[in-house]
């Protein structure tokens, strides 16, 4: 018995050393990669990551990324890219780092990442153990994954608030509950920047090849400017950046019956708010068009979401409501009792795909959409292997007529459609949720005036750090009054940030291209600008 004792006792001991040496090591791949941005929200994290990749990439940044949302991929410093490997097909964070090994190994002025974690504890690991990021980005706090980070969205707001660097910066774009963000920021040491959608401009939106919201531009434009990449340079690189495989094209078909249907896949956005922010761009665009049908997917372990999918009918206003999937009864009555009548039950658990696929076929008319929303898992992806099949519609279309407030006509279709977040100009992203999630989950609503400074000659929702001039490359180091840096996070901060606060990461230097490799331990020095006026140095949320 004693001898078995001391074999466990030696085993852990081996355990304890080799896990020891694999965390130093990890730690020491983290500190060859001077900044390093975590990405983290509920919608379009997999697009902002790659906008801001890009956006560091036209700065002449050598970037790697990786996504984790439809398809995990590693994205190389000249923008291929290649899948995730994971064993037995499964995901987990502790592959985050093999990642930054790989990363490490292009010896990188920046790594761009996305949070893979849905779990409040997994997230802050990811962030302090796995990650240990200079910047933070929290996109949007969205009705999602409340079985983990709810019941209330002041809870996931709170929850996705682990995700920030301790005395680091993190950028958002949230704005409902922006005054939690700055609570939970403030209790990290974290400086907070709110990144104003309207700094973008539809001229600019338009220059991308697929469509993206104005929320996950502005994102990747203040973390670009964070690094010292101009506008112009940082948006040629977005638009040069490869779309996520979750940006899908509006399809068009021809059923057996010669009907024209264009079929919209909107399962990825899986949360009530965006797939009506999604379905409207696409109806604004012309993408799609009224008659609109919509088909709900349930499954029986998403019964939640089965009934928020069925309480925004209303909002969509379609001509017939297919339910498919089980328990159908769970989307049918969350519908208002006005519109229950246009619901069509074609669920069931043992339901014969042509049967369903048929009768939904025929009630459509000669030239209607489809929108399918809900789950894709189960019969949803029955629905996308059955409509796949059907004959390709080749009919040209002509333009449609220019939204309000341009003066140019969209195109007819657009190549791209992003399903995750769309930029929606006819709806207000901000607007408040639906009396039926505030009774169910009894959230407040928190709309906080946050301060943007700007005006002709600093567009951006702060200053400059030298008057009507634009920000040097790198990051401005300054002093704040009573604080001094923490190690091991560098004294160096960003264009509207007080003087020394320990706040902002350090700054990768311009790499001459017959630079030699860095060495391993070879420390880094950040540029370092002259004082100037401490008045004009702010952030949102504090006073000038």
């Amino acid at each position: 018995m004693l001898f078995l004792y001391t074999v466990l006792l030696v085993c852990c001991a081996i355990l304890l050393v080799a896990g020891i040496v694999e965390q130093r090591r990890h730690f020491i791949n983290l500190d060859n990669i001077p900044t390093r941005v975590l990405v983290n929200g509920i919608r379009g994290k997999s697009s902002i990551t790659r906008l801001c990749a890009g956006a560091l990439r036209g700065g002449d940044l050598v970037t790697v990324a990786k996504t984790t949302g439809t398809a995990a991929r590693f994205i190389h410093p000249d923008a291929t890219e290649e899948p995730v490997y994971r064993k037995f097909g499964i995901a987990n964070v502790v592959e985050q780092i093999g990642i930054v090994r790989r990363a490490a190994a292009y010896n990188p002025d920046a790594l761009v990442i996305e949070c893979m974690a849905v779990m409040p504890a997994l997230q802050e690991i990811n962030q302090s153990k796995l990650i240990r990021s200079t910047i933070g980005v929290l996109c949007n706090v969205r009705e999602d994954h409340l079985a983990e980070m709810g019941p209330t969205l002041d809870d996931v707001a709170r929850s996705l608030s682990r995700s920030m660097p301790e005395g680091g910066i993190c950028v958002t774009a949230e704005k409902d509950r922006f005054d939690i963000l700055q609570e939970e920021a403030d209790a990290r040491d974290c400086k907070l920047i709110y990144a104003d959608p309207e700094m973008v401009t539809d001229e600019e939106l338009r220059g991308f090849s697929w469509f993206t919201f104005k929320e996950n531009v502005a994102i990747a434009l203040t973390v670009a400017e964070l690094l010292g990449v101009d506008r112009k340079t940082a948006l040629q690189g977005m638009y040069d950046a490869p779309p996520d495989p979750g940006v899908l094209s509006v399809e068009r078909y021809r059923t057996p019956e010669d009907k024209k249907l264009r079929f919209a896949n909107v399962f990825a956005a899986n949360d009530p708010e965006s797939t009506l922010m999604n379905i409207n761009q696409l109806l604004d665009l012309g993408a799609i068009h009224r008659p609109l049908n919509v088909v709900i997917n349930c499954r029986p372990d998403r019964v939640e979401r089965n009934g928020q999918m069925g309480e925004i009918i209303p909002d969509l206003d379609p001509e017939h409501v297919f339910v498919i999937g089980h328990p159908a009864k769970s989307a049918i009555d969350a519908i208002p009792a006005e519109f229950r009548s246009r619901a069509v039950d074609l669920g069931g658990d043992r339901r014969d795909p042509e049967e369903f696929m048929s009768r939904l076929l025929g009630m459509l008319g000669p030239d209607s959409s489809l929108v399918a929303i809900g789950n894709i898992h189960g019969q949803g992806e029955v629905l996308l292997e059955h409509l796949a099949e059907l004959s390709a519609d080749d009919t040209p279309d002509e333009p449609v007529a220019a939204p309000p407030g341009r003066t140019e006509a969209a195109p007819a279709m657009p190549e791209h459609v992003e399903t995750v977040q769309l930029y929606a100009p006819r709806i207000d992203p901000y607007q408040g949720y639906s009396q039926a999630y505030e009774a169910r989950y009894g959230g407040q609503q928190h709309a906080p005036q946050i301060p943007v400074q700007r005006d002709a000659s600093h567009p951006y929702p702060y200053p400059y750090p030298y008057p009507n001039q634009h920000p040097q490359p790198g990051l401005q180091q300054a002093a704040h009054a009573g604080h001094t840096a923490p190690e091991p996070y560098p004294q160096a901060t960003v264009a509207g940030a007080h003087p020394g606060d320990p706040h902002a990461p350090a700054a990768p230097q311009a790499r001459p291209e017959a630079a030699q490799p860095r060495g391993l331990f070879e420390p880094r020095v950040p540029a370092v600008p002259p004082a100037d006026d401490p008045q004009q140095w702010h952030s949102p949320g504090e006073p000038r």
